[in-house]
């Protein structure tokens, strides 16, 4: 007889695990509240034009491409990807650009162009964060259900590497002397919604994977991901309910039991929770019932930043940009500082820009563009009210983006949405907006992140990013493979 799971939340780990779980044997069905699939990782879609809500990079896919192989498909066969040559171009405001690419040679000549003694430091970070990673994968693909498993050889072993007392800024600093290149490099440090200047080294690993293993463009953008991992589910028996809120999480003493919805009770083996963490568990689970993760110490955890974006759907082509471009401001600490501890709209702020139509026409409609527009901004703070904000936010970022020469464009947009970070929070369910989930600073990994097989009740698993590995989408595929174990497990 099969057991019944029910997942909370059809984003990529929800997704993944549903597939894990339904190639296991089990009965899942998948509830999600927005009207399609994917969470952060779905789709806007008007006009001929689509966007990606969040990721747009899509780094490392072999993690994904073996949870297909184990339900029997092959993941570049389901879903098209292109590997991006340029990867990205950075554009510094201290002056300077840099086109990031894979081919080494390459890359060492256009480091050689903004700083002649930094160019063998590249070969140099590639070959040490080689055997980094070789070292650290293995720890991630792991659960840390308490600090024994904190003493497992396997963790002991990469101590070297993780060098806690260093920043992932001042690991970068060891390589490059030039300002810019540290930057290059560390920038990375916003997949997970973190200053580098305070982000653990051990993430150096994030700019050493878009350089070993290539950026990714699915054809139709990140969300196209969750489209053919939601199709490929339902191919294996997995039931997907869009439009369909959680309500509650059901329990029997501290034993969890299935789900309320406004449609009625749904009884369950077990509960997955692929939901935003801290929102979730302190709206879905009474206060009374929960110990470690009660609403008074949720609010005292770290958050990531959130982020403003603009999608603009635009008459015209962009020809002069890359698929993936970043502004750095010149004064990138005082953005950082505005962000995580003013909390404080910059008046220079870095951004980013998506342009996806250089590589993909299906994004935007003949001749047009799908502009993604992404400033870092502070969580949802009593310093920022985006009622009064929001226009003039809009107007600030207009300007920036003459600083990649995208100029007099109000008359050409056909299409355009904001979000906030109020929005974030109040109409896709973000704890304080904050994108990316907690921060993860080290009172925050491993075993003091919310646990795989959630530590407060029995038969509930967490998958997502606010679980352990963390956020960024390879590492969320990771958590799937990890709960989906431990669920298996656990039901026999």
């Amino acid at each position: 007889m099969s057991r019944r799971v029910v997942v909370i939340g059809a984003g990529p780990g929800g997704l993944a695990s549903a597939m894990l779980l339904a190639k296991g044997g089990a009965e899942v069905t998948v509830l999600e509240k927005q009207p399609r699939v994917g969470g952060r990782t779905s789709a806007i879609e008007s006009g001929g034009y689509r966007f990606d809500l969040g990721p747009t990079f899509f780094l490392y896919p072999q993690i994904l491409q073996e949870i297909f192989q184990s339900v029997g498909r092959d993941l570049y066969q389901e879903v098209p990807m292109t590997k991006l040559d340029p990867q990205y171009r950075i554009l510094f405001g201290a002056g300077g650009e840099l086109n990031a690419t894979p081919d080494m040679d390459r890359m060492v000549a256009e480091i050689a162009r903004l700083s002649p003694q930094d160019a063998e430091g590249f070969r140099r970070f590639m070959d040490y964060n080689r055997v980094k990673l070789e070292k650290f994968a293995p720890c991630l693909q792991m659960p840390y259900p308490g600090w024994k498993s904190l003493l497992s050889l396997r963790l002991l072993s990469v101590l070297p590497f993780l060098k806690p007392w260093k920043s992932l800024h001042s690991e970068l600093a060891g390589y490059f002397k030039d300002p810019r290149l540290q930057l290059a490099f560390t920038f990375q440090a916003k997949y997970l919604g973190m200053s580098p200047f305070q982000c653990p080294s051990l993430f150096s690993i994030l700019s050493f994977l878009e350089y070993e293993h290539g950026i990714w463009h699915p054809t139709g953008g990140c969300s196209a991901i969750s489209e053919n991992m939601a199709r490929v589910a339902r191919e294996l028996g997995v039931k997907i309910q869009l439009n369909t809120a959680v309500e509650e999480i059901l329990f029997e003493g501290r034993r969890a039991v299935g789900v309320r919805t406004a449609q009625g009770e749904q009884r369950a083996d077990a509960v997955m929770l692929n939901a935003d963490f801290a929102n979730a568990i302190t709206k879905l689970v009474p206060d009374r019932l929960r110990r470690r993760w009660s609403d008074a110490k949720v609010a005292k955890k770290d958050f990531s930043c959130s982020t403003f974006m603009l999608y603009l759907g635009v008459e015209g082509k962009f020809d002069h940009l890359a698929h993936h471009n970043i502004y750095v401001t010149k004064d990138y600490r005082q953005n950082l500082n505005d962000i995580e501890h003013r909390h404080v709209l910059s008046e220079d702020p870095s951004f980013y820009v998506a342009n996806p139509v250089l590589t993909d026409p299906t994004m935007a409609p003949p001749g047009h563009s799908a502009l993604y527009v992404l400033l870092p901004v502070t969580h949802q703070h009593a310093n920022v009210d985006w009622k009064k904000e929001t226009k003039r936010y809009w107007d600030l970022a207009l300007r920036q983006l003459a600083k990649l020469g995208i100029v007099d464009i109000e008359k050409r947009i056909r299409f355009e949405r904001v979000i906030t970070p109020a929005d974030w929070e109040s109409k896709l369910d973000i704890y304080r907006g904050a994108t990316f989930n907690l921060a993860h600073n080290f009172a925050q990994m491993l075993n003091l992140r919310p646990q795989n097989r959630f530590e407060e009740f029995s038969r509930m698993y967490l998958v997502g990013g606010g679980t352990h590995p963390g956020s960024g989408l390879p590492v969320i595929f990771e958590s799937a493979r990890i709960s989906s174990k431990l669920l298996l497990e656990d039901l026999a």
